[in-house]
């Protein structure tokens, strides 16, 4: 079955051997290095008694290896599954067990977790990279340095387990179909990623983003991503200019970041033909920094479930629709609907569905929440409120299960976060129901300052200006910190309602 990721590798190590595929910390891959490279790692995976079909966990930082190891495991039968570098032992285990792995390559900062991890429950077997990062300078094997393994179109080669921002994980299934759907639908489209395109990752690559949209989608198309193991603004925005990036992607706090240092009021951006932000509501100030630049930031929605992009604002509607996500993709649709599945009216509000080539075929081993989040039909029900406008656009509102109901009326926490990321002095902030006597729940916001003079007066004062009098927080707490983070980037609301689920108690409120 030649229509695989391996397949494509193996194309452009022939046709482009010294193009530069990777690029991590000034040290580069090429194509025939990175077939060779990854095709000795799945000869040592089947040595060591991998079968198709086993699970096999990638457990490492952003590194030059990361690809060669990733797709070393696709190339080998196996089915690849990138864990989070930053896991504790209990955390692994609780994927370990989810998706039944046979083994985990480890890099040597985080092989002692692994390790513990496996002597946790059902034992896996452990490699540390220093067993295969050698590979990399083997004497040459025609046989060895191509080897692979294509399974049918239809059969998983990754399990993407999601990054719990509504507090649970499942185990997202990715299919070498399903993959190159993504690839081809976006190479159709103004995302920007073609032939030979360069790309500059500065997210983790063990989720989507990293995964899907950096490795896979540049190893498919024979193109170079330049892969940053921490965010340095400074510094990412120099490598944008020295590599000539033609995309890259972020949430809008890493696009914020880039703007504010030197590095960009000075550098040429000229090659950048998409920029595309999800994960938060795009500021217009922030449009308007990159727009002075040449680059149209364009507002994305997706979820991992969907392949990560399952629609992006036009880039000639993007000024005048920022609070807009486009109208779907050329073979992805989107529609919104109410509680009986019927579709609703424009500037009405219900659940997003998703139907599209990219759209996962179910969960690792649980046909029953497939079943309850993908339709007979194909939709794919995403847990999101959002509505359409007149003209078809779509406009993503909240989660679900995020709503905060007070006195029997449903509020929206992003709603509240959008009118005080208005508010000059907030860095960050988080609105999250605090327990009410009288109305049952009532908005909280807790807020990470930009300047110490910030106040929680301020903070209603500014909401009473925009928002309903139930919509106006009822506490406001501002703390020192910065919120914590999903490893996607995204502000991770479920931690913080755990860390100030007795806000009512501990502290007063401000109204």
């Amino acid at each position: 079955m030649s229509a695989t990721v391996g397949s494509a590798l193996a194309w452009w190590a022939r046709t482009q051997p010294e193009q530069t595929a990777i690029v991590v910390d000034g040290e580069s891959l090429d194509y025939q290095g990175y077939e060779a490279w990854s095709s000795r790692v799945a000869v040592h995976l089947r040595d060591a008694g991998i079968v198709p079909g086993d699970r096999v966990g990638l457990l490492a930082e952003n590194s030059l290896p990361w690809s060669a190891m990733a797709l070393g495991i696709i190339k080998a039968g196996a089915v690849l599954v990138p864990l989070n570098s930053r896991f504790k032992p209990a955390e692994l285990r609780k994927v370990a067990d989810d998706a039944g792995l046979a083994r985990v390559i480890a890099s040597d900062a985080v092989v002692a977790v692994a390790r513990e991890a496996a002597g946790m429950g059902a034992p896996y077997e452990v490699t540390a990279f220093a067993d295969v990062v050698g590979l990399r300078d083997a004497e040459p094997d025609p046989a060895t340095d191509a080897f692979r393994v294509d399974r049918e179109p239809t059969d998983p080669i990754a399990v993407l387990f999601t990054s719990g921002s509504t507090g649970r994980s499942k185990g997202v299934v990715l299919t070498n179909q399903s993959l190159l759907s993504i690839v081809f639908e976006a190479s159709l489209t103004e995302e920007g990623f073609r032939q030979g395109s360069t790309s500059l990752l500065v997210l983790p690559l063990a989720f989507t983003p990293g995964l899907v949209w950096g490795v896979l989608m540049t190893t498919v198309l024979g193109g170079t991503i330049v892969i940053e193991k921490d965010l340095v603004p400074g510094r990412a925005v120099r490598l944008m200019e020295e590599h000539r990036v033609q995309a890259v992607f972020g949430v809008p706090l890493i696009f914020d970041a880039f703007s504010r240092t030197p590095e960009f009021a000075e550098a040429d951006l000229s090659s950048l033909r998409t920029a595309i932000v999800g994960g938060a509501a795009v500021p217009v100030p922030l449009l308007e920094a990159y727009a002075a630049k040449g680059v149209t930031l364009r507002q994305i929605y997706g979820m991992t479930e969907a392949g990560g992009v399952a629609t992006a604002t036009l880039r000639h509607e993007a000024k005048d629709h920022p609070a807009t996500c486009g109208y779907g993709s050329i073979f992805t649709e989107l529609k919104i609907v109410d509680a009986d599945g019927q579709e609703v009216g424009p500037d009405e509000e219900g659940e997003i569905l998703i139907k599209g080539p990219g759209v996962t075929p179910g969960y690792w081993g649980d046909p029953e929440t497939t079943a309850e989040v993908i339709t007979a039909d194909g939709w794919l029900r995403s847990g999101d409120i959002g509505r359409k406008d007149a003209d078809g656009r779509i406009a993503f509102a909240d989660r679900l299960k995020d709503l905060i109901i007070t006195g029997g009326i449903n509020v929206s926490p992003i709603e509240i976060e959008r009118v005080l990321m208005g508010l000059d002095g907030v860095a960050e902030v988080s609105v999250i129901p605090a327990k009410d006597e009288k109305f049952g729940e009532t908005p909280a916001a807790i807020i990470t300052p930009s300047s110490p003079d910030l106040t929680a007066a301020d903070v209603v004062a500014h909401c009473e200006q925009q928002l309903s009098d139930y919509k106006v927080p009822r506490y406001v707490v501002l703390r020192e910190d910065p919120l914590p983070r999903l490893p996607s980037g995204k502000i991770a609301k479920p931690q913080i309602k755990q860390d100030y689920a007795d806000v009512h108690v501990d502290f007063d409120k401000v109204r």
